[in-house]
């Protein structure tokens, strides 16, 4: 994202370079939301503090959040959509997983 257009008052941004907003309200399905200057209606119900694509996000593009990247698109993602664990993955390990890499137990 460029720059930040007319934004519903349901929704937050924090950087303008975020490809999600967060909704700072429940949204329920079938309501308008107006996201960086286009209208959009929302297809599934999005709960309080929830992601939702700020733009069409390809499969593979790095979602970013506040300014962070926080993972990639496991599909292509529309504008509006519920951005969640069912079309997105993280790029991190948790960091259990590398200490059992590097032979030490994260657990002593």
């Amino acid at each position: 994202m460029s720059e930040l257009a007319v934004t519903d008052s349901r929704v937050l941004f924090l950087n303008p370079g975020d490809n999600v907003c967060t909704a700072i309200s429940p949204i329920a399905s079938g309501v308008a939301l107006h996201i960086n200057g286009q209208k959009v209606i929302v297809e599934k119900s999005i709960p309080l503090g929830f992601k939702i694509a700020a733009c069409n996000i390809a499969i593979g593009e790095t979602i970013v959040k506040y300014g962070v990247p926080i993972g990639s698109a496991t599909r292509d993602i529309s504008l509006g959509e519920l951005v969640h664990l069912h079309n997105m993955k993280s790029d991190y390990l948790p960091t259990y997983t590398l200490d059992k890499e590097d032979g030490h137990d994260s657990q002593h």
